[in-house]
């Protein structure tokens, strides 16, 4: 089925306090076939047709374009040494964070590993205080004291710069869910490089053990670090790994895909049937963060025949284009007014104020419980003080 073309009004608020976003009038609900290449273990297979609405899937692409130019932006700024410390990009992964936004609610708690930036994005942080985040500015979302691995939301319990060390505590925060009866699923991310951890098996143990309302989700992005996965893996089949939990991998890449397996896989949780392994089967373009080339352990080749064949915002324009909903003139327009917007949130970064000296113990205690002075951080004070 198909659509004519629909007006759009683009509207960009406020960059300083909100997400842009597109308003689409004059919906038609579309079913789309996905190019989800579902496998399941000891589970049903999600739809292979995806009921979404023309204005849905725009914003969608809408989302995934301002990801990754934010995330390319970022890239620019830690070249220039405008950044310090790590920076771990998801270029390339737009479709997964994307695509669970679309199928859980604001409630359902979500943690993730130090891949955080999209999914920060989807539970409501703007580009704006994502960037000044990184850029240790005191207008960023963790007032520049968190960095790329340590950015808040509600709801959103963070990245996490320990590898793995975000699942068991997904698995605590579901049990916390659990018992306040919050009818939320939680949703624990984590890479195929923290799948072999004996931690992520505990926390599979446990959820089941407890049958507790969470999703485990695996972004198999072939590397872990700079080893592929069968070099690491003897199994690779990421979403058998709980054995007695169930399991689904699908393509990772596609976000009609997403949108259906998580929908499919937060109804197996409410449903009262337990916790449940989803696998995305996706790709990252850069290396494993900025200290990375990423031209070690795989071959230029390879990473350029990705982009041609799978990237996840060329298989949403296809979508798009394919069902009538708008043409490419409008998407090269999307993209051209993110670049302008973006680009225009780093020329306003670089004039905020960066964290002072003093800014390092503050936030460290609940205020008024504050000691005189913090062990080890003070400037003249010992561990004993």
């Amino acid at each position: 089925m198909a659509v004519n073309h629909l007006s759009i009004e683009p509207m960009i608020k406020n960059y300083a306090e909100s997400i842009p976003y597109i308003d689409y009038k004059g919906d038609i609900p579309l079913l789309i076939p996905n190019n989800g290449n579902f496998e399941t273990h000891n589970c049903e297979a999600p739809s292979a047709i995806t009921s979404v609405k023309p204005s849905e899937l725009l914003k969608h692409y809408h989302d995934m374009v301002f990801i990754r130019r934010m995330e390319q932006a970022a890239d620019g700024m830690y070249k220039q040494r405008l950044m310090r410390g790590f920076l771990h990009l998801s270029i390339g992964q737009e479709a997964i964070a994307v695509g669970m936004r679309a199928s859980i609610s604001d409630t359902d708690p979500v943690i993730t590993s130090y891949r955080c930036h999209s999914i920060a994005y989807t539970r409501g942080i703007s580009v704006y205080k994502i960037l000044a985040e990184l850029a240790g500015k005191k207008t960023g979302c963790s007032k520049g004291k968190g960095g790329s691995m340590h950015m808040y939301a509600n709801s959103f319990y963070g990245g996490s710069g320990i590898v793995g060390a975000q699942v068991p505590v997904g698995v605590g925060i579901a049990l916390a869910q659990k018992y306040l009866k919050t009818n939320a699923v939680t949703f624990a991310i984590y890479g195929d490089g923290a799948a072999n951890q004996g931690q992520v098996f505990e926390a599979f143990n446990l959820a089941k053990l407890m049958h507790l309302p969470v999703v485990f989700c695996c972004e198999n992005n072939v590397y872990g670090m700079g080893t592929s996965a069968e070099r690491s893996s003897a199994s690779t089949k990421y979403f058998k790994r709980g054995d007695y939990i169930p399991g689904i991998k699908l393509n990772g890449m596609d976000i009609l895909s997403v949108k259906e397996a998580v929908a499919h896989a937060r109804s197996w949780v409410l449903s009262d049937k337990g916790p449940i392994i989803v696998e995305f089967d996706t790709y990252r373009y850069h290396g494993h963060s900025l200290s990375d080339p990423g031209t070690a352990y795989r071959t230029k080749d390879e990473v350029a025949r990705i982009k041609t064949t799978r990237d996840c915002i060329t298989a949403c324009k296809r979508h798009l284009c394919d069902n009538g909903i708008v043409g490419d003139d409008m998407l090269k327009d999307i993209d051209k007014k993110a670049q302008d917007f973006i680009e225009g949130i780093v020329e306003k970064i670089m004039k905020d104020e960066d964290c002072e000296e003093s800014d390092l113990w503050t936030d460290v205690y609940v205020s008024g419980y504050e000691p005189d002075s913090i062990r080890g951080v003070c400037l003249g004070k010992g561990w004993r003080s």
